[in-house]
């Protein structure tokens, strides 16, 4: 009898049980990254229509070229390059933009920085909790207003606590232009806050 996958198990040995015909064994690949696809997938896409329908596509890409995965990367990380490459042709296709090739342009500002954003910090106060549920939402938001590609640079590094060399696996970009972007998209989110709301809000 085929043994069923657990949580335990390698990249290796699901793929090995998927090749082979364990189906189940799938199932545990997707769980074990949809947090991830679904996370790209509303970063990158507006339409909310559009999304159940290019998350399927994923997982279809994911099971017909599992057998050329090569185990150069984790295979969650892999997962994420089909998703954003996934993603990126959804946005060809439609003529959307990813980035404003102006917010590309050379930029010698650099920022290694905390990993941290905001987060919710509460306690037992049920006060100090609503203020930290209001200030996610204002964070949240905010997020929401920054170009796709920062969106998802953002909830790559902060929200997923992926590597600088992990996101440029998913994106293509390099280690520096990842740390750039990071960078921009930081300074605009600050600019944002700082532009509609009072320091004293925050």
């Amino acid at each position: 009898m085929r043994t069923l996958p657990t949580s335990s198990a390698t990249d290796q040995q699901l793929v090995a049980q998927v090749l082979g015909g364990n189906t189940a064994a799938f199932g545990q690949v997707v769980q074990r990254t949809e947090g991830l696809v679904t996370q790209l997938i509303f970063k990158m896409i507006r339409h909310p229509a559009d999304r159940p329908d290019l998350a399927q596509e994923v997982y279809l890409k994911v099971f017909k070229n599992l057998a050329g995965f090569k185990f150069q990367a984790k295979l969650s990380t892999w997962v994420g390059q089909v998703t954003y490459n996934t993603c990126l042709h959804y946005l060809e296709k439609k003529q959307l933009v990813l980035l404003d090739p102006a917010e590309a342009a050379p930029d010698d500002a650099t920022e290694e920085g905390r990993r941290a954003l905001p987060t919710a910090t509460s306690d037992d106060d049920p006060e100090t909790a609503l203020f930290d549920q209001d200030l996610a939402g204002i964070l949240s938001a905010a997020i929401e207003q920054l170009p796709p590609l920062y969106r998802t640079l953002i909830s790559l590094y902060h929200q997923q606590e992926l590597s600088y060399e992990e996101i440029a696996q998913i994106t293509s970009l390099p280690d520096g232009t990842v740390k750039n972007y990071l960078f921009r998209a930081r300074k605009q989110l600050k600019q944002h806050l700082l532009a509609r709301y009072h320091r004293h809000d925050l």
